[in-house]
């Protein structure tokens, strides 16, 4: 690591935050205790998705971390997933699943294994570390915040200024730092990307009700555009090409068309190299999991921006 850390100040931030220091809960949730058995009781689950890009246009690379929090009876059930994009290559370098006792705040993510954690003033996680042996891997958030951008189901997309540091190299850029919680009964939440111009242009685009693709109005955008904030409340967002997975016997896109109905907002996204996972069920179709590095162009007022970013894909 080329940032040396303080030992005695990362142990008691590690240990804080695994003995339930205070922190920010999502918006909308009561925090209310959850029933202890039940027989049908799936809870709810807590998204905290981390997402590390590099403002330069020479080369993409890309460090998401997706962590989920289930509540059910007597347990929370927990899962942390990091992944690096360079290019069309991705790593899924971790991804652990463990236990926890009820809390009555499950959203709080938690380290485990070579998954560690360094919180700050006001309890506000800092840096995302991965350490196993020789690798070593930090997405750090301890820069300025720029933009925070709250949706209509209480997701919370918050834009601050940060580093990755690999091995001895150190790489500027900005993270993405969002929250979301659903119920489980609540199969799919829609979709979402993380879009960046260089330090020009940000945006923040998302299904919240998992529409079906096409469907109008059913998207929306936030933008920070040369320091300015932006927000577009209605988006229609298709799938202008797709492709057949096979291992979940269903389609995936591979390029998407962006529209506004003020006609403001419009664009493109290719995808570039993709991640994709097929998860378990009885029905004919499998659930799909997917990240993708999407490149494309954006057209906002009257301008066009190329943009490159991440795009998070699910269907149940």
């Amino acid at each position: 690591m080329t940032r040396p850390a303080n030992p005695v100040w990362m142990f008691l931030a590690v240990a804080a935050l695994a003995c339930g220091a205070p922190d920010r809960a999502p918006q909308g949730d009561t925090s209310t205790p959850e029933p202890t058995a039940s027989g049908n009781f799936r809870g709810r689950i807590y998204e905290r998705n981390i997402v590390f890009t590099t403002l330069s246009e020479d080369s993409a690379f890309l460090v998401p971390w997706l962590m989920t929090a289930q509540t059910r009876p007597g347990r929370i059930d927990r899962r942390a997933r990091g992944f690096v994009a360079r290019g069309g290559t991705w790593e899924n370098f971790y991804d652990q699943s463990w236990e926890t006792p009820p809390s009555r705040a499950p959203w709080r993510v938690l380290p485990h294994g070579s998954l560690r954690l360094v919180v700050g003033d006001g309890d506000a996680v800092e840096d995302v570390i991965f350490a196993e042996g020789p690798r070593q891997l930090e997405v750090e958030l301890s820069g300025g915040s720029l933009m925070e951008w709250t949706g209509a189901h209480g997701q919370i997309y918050r834009l601050v200024e940060g580093a990755a540091y690999l091995s001895d190299q150190r790489v500027g850029g900005l993270v993405l730092d969002m929250t979301r919680v659903h119920g489980a009964e609540e199969s799919a939440q829609g979709d979402w990307a993380f879009l960046t111009s260089g330090d020009s242009l940000q945006v923040v685009l998302e299904n919240p009700t998992a529409a079906p693709p096409g469907t109008q109005g059913a998207a929306r955008a936030w933008a920070r555009l040369d320091f300015r904030d932006l927000q577009w409340p209605a988006l229609t967002l298709d799938w202008a090409d797709v492709r057949a997975f096979q291992p979940a016997r269903q389609d995936v896109p591979v390029s998407f068309t962006l529209t506004s109905d003020e006609d403001d907002m419009g664009g493109v996204l290719q995808v570039q190299s993709a991640q994709i996972q097929a998860g378990a069920g009885e029905g004919p179709l499998l659930p799909v999991d997917a990240l993708f590095l999407v490149q494309g162009t954006l057209r906002i007022e009257g301008r066009s921006y190329p943009v490159r970013g991440l795009f998070r894909h699910t269907r149940p």
